[in-house]
């Protein structure tokens, strides 16, 4: 049985989609940008703000559907530009605490809102 998973605590979707769909044992979100849950807007305009933003709005994600980024399995994660990807690791490695979860990570054209990155997981739930 799919559930949807909803909070405030992440930004709304800004486009036909849901925040996250928790599904067996498995959790789903949505792929998150650095955006501000309240304004709905770029936090700054530098990979390391913008990453740690999109984790954190990962991160309440999870928790919302009973996971935690400890829980994640796989990470997909978008750039800008490859010319990011040092400062985007650092931020990325600091977040995760030492949890190395499975990863690909690619330059892409374009993000939406022109952001500089975009990153989805898949996480268990917690035991």
């Amino acid at each position: 049985m799919l559930e949807t998973i909803y909070t405030e605590h992440a930004p709304k979707p800004i486009g036909p989609y849901a925040q996250g769909i928790k599904v067996g044992e498995f959790v789903y979100p949505a792929g998150q940008l650095g955006v501000d849950p309240l304004s709905g807007k770029l936090v700054a305009d530098t990979i390391k703000e913008q990453t740690e933003q999109a984790i954190k709005n990962l991160s309440a994600v999870l928790e919302e559907a009973g996971s935690s980024l400890e829980q994640v399995v796989k990470t997909t994660c978008y750039l800008s530009t490859m010319e990011n990807f040092q400062g985007f690791n650092e931020v990325y490695e600091e977040q995760f605490n030492g949890h190395k979860p499975a990863r690909t990570c690619f330059a892409v054209q374009e993000l939406p809102l022109k952001a500089l990155c975009e990153i989805e997981v898949v996480a268990v739930l917690k035991k």
